[in-house]
């Protein structure tokens, strides 16, 4: 049978390309730019899904935000509307083409959320990295020039410890990990603490986690509950009070290229993110 399922970029609205020139005014003064990975070796968890909305949310509250989109599968940009093939040049050019980060920024995606996209050309990334010089700093390097521009930059992460997680490791000054409230949560993350810990000795001293957040909570199971108390007791009180329910609007939302703070306003995951940037705000 046909597949009649309409893609993301086809459901997205056709979105015209500006150019980081051509970006808004700020009308406001940045802040002390804070880059934050959003990283968890497993998949599934909610990273590009968090990317987005925070990000987004952080927007709409004032703030200039900047998303770098590091996952070859590219889920940050296509959930924000961005067709990939319209992009001529994306944070692969950036990593092993020498391509300033300004000339692959798409501006104004969302109220004051600026994205650098990420296209299938990143899944090569791992292994030329290999034979690059300075390859962990490659992202480092090109983020760095954006700070005083953006009050946030975060970076969604992919679901490995490869090269392009390293590169993340070591241009990011904290870490936020989101952690699924399902059986085997805390898998996985002692690996992500160790090359933290490994990448804090040797590459990034100030590395360091920003924040644990707890995503797919379902209040009707006591199986979510446990895993609330259990990753709470692990980490204490770096984990982000608000937890961000299991919502089909969560999941249809990067269908029609839009955060959920505009494609469900009123429901329960945008009251959710918009209250993790609220805590993201305070935490300073």
């Amino acid at each position: 049978m046909r597949d009649l399922t309409p893609s993301v970029e086809d459901q997205a609205e056709k979105r015209i390309l500006k150019t980081y020139e051509e970006k808004n005014p700020v009308r406001r003064v940045v802040g002390q730019t804070k880059i934050i990975a959003i990283i968890n070796q497993k998949g599934g968890v909610g990273k590009s899904t968090t990317a987005i909305n925070l990000a987004a949310a952080l927007g709409e509250m004032g703030r200039q935000v900047l998303l770098v989109d590091l996952d070859p599968q590219g889920n940050s940009s296509s959930g924000l509307g961005i067709e990939k093939s319209t992009v001529e040049h994306c944070i692969y050019d950036v990593l092993l083409a020498d391509i300033p980060i300004e000339k692959v920024i798409i501006p104004d995606v969302c109220e004051g959320l600026d994205v650098a996209p990420a296209t299938i050309n990143l899944a090569g990334a791992e292994v030329e990295l290999v034979s690059e010089m300075a390859r962990e700093n490659r992202l480092k390097d090109a983020v760095g020039t954006m700070r005083g521009r953006y009050d946030y930059i975060f970076i969604d992460c992919p679901p490995s410890l490869g090269l392009l997680t390293v590169n993340a490791l070591v241009a990011a000054d904290k870490l936020l990990i989101p952690i699924q409230c399902e059986f085997y949560a805390l898998e996985g993350v002692t690996k992500l603490l160790e090359s933290m810990k490994r990448v804090k000795t040797r590459l990034n001293p100030t590395l360091d986690i920003y924040g644990v957040l707890l995503t797919m909570y379902d209040n009707r199971t006591t199986l979510s509950k446990q895993v609330v108390d259990e990753v709470r007791g692990y980490f204490g009180k770096i984990v982000f009070s608000t937890l961000i329910p299991r919502t089909v609007k969560l999941s249809e939302a990067p269908s029609f290229g839009q955060p959920i703070t505009q494609y469900d306003p009123r429901g329960k995951g945008s009251i959710a993110y918009t209250e993790l940037a609220k805590e993201v705000i305070n935490r300073g």
